[in-house]
């Protein structure tokens, strides 16, 4: 494990879980609620969405060895999914996309959308757990592998829950313009790494240079 890599799980993390783009959504959520109750949900959130990714972090390399999956039709998969997130970030279409899962949320949960939608599926969905799976390979496993990206995941959902709690100000200040302009700069890096993951998966399935 390098600083390099450090560096490259916290961008690909930083990008899939989206902590700019799911702000407006936690203020839209929580609207109308006091400081302190805003403030349990974002903790709540945060804590669930980083248990559930340790959770794979740990385990789920194994769960795909025992369903038979190996690392490079993984790699190539997880590098085409996040391929997709890509597009939809760059089209508007995943901000457009989270908003409608949150307003179903919002209809059956308005008490408390800190575990659903919040945590599962915006913070910790299918393109994050892919991502960490990933990169755990990527990283040639081991528990200083994990260590380091269970860090990397921790400071991620800290930033997330400093941009939570001072979701008002930054959505004013950003604007919708604003948020629509760093949505698609963090979708042009997340498209150049995906390929990457594809690329690296056909290399170590021996069907690439």
């Amino acid at each position: 494990m390098t600083f390099e890599f450090l560096v490259t799980a916290f961008v690909t993390l930083f990008v899939v879980i989206d902590p700019v783009g799911t702000t407006p959504i936690f203020v839209a959520l929580t609207g109308g609620m006091t400081q302190a109750r805003r403030r349990a949900i974002a903790l709540r959130a945060c804590l669930v969405g980083f248990l559930i990714l340790v959770a794979f972090g740990l385990f789920g390399e194994a769960v795909l060895g025992f369903i038979g999956i190996s690392m490079p039709a993984f790699r190539i998969a997880g590098g085409l999914l996040l391929f997709l997130t890509a597009l939809e970030m760059l089209f508007g279409r995943r901000t457009q996309r989270r908003q409608s899962q949150a307003e179903s949320a919002e209809e059956d949960h308005s008490d408390d959308p800190s575990v659903f939608p919040l945590a599962i599926p915006l913070l910790a969905g299918p393109g994050s757990i892919a991502s960490l799976i990933l990169l755990t390979d990527q990283g040639g496993g081991g528990w200083l592998t994990l260590s380091g990206l269970i860090m990397v995941i921790g400071i991620i959902y800290v930033i997330c829950y400093a941009l939570f709690l001072a979701a008002g100000t930054i959505e004013r200040g950003l604007g919708e313009t604003g948020i629509l302009v760093v949505t698609r700069l963090l979708g042009m890096l997340l498209a150049a790494l995906s390929v990457q993951f594809v690329l690296d998966g056909l290399s170590n399935a021996g069907l690439g240079p």
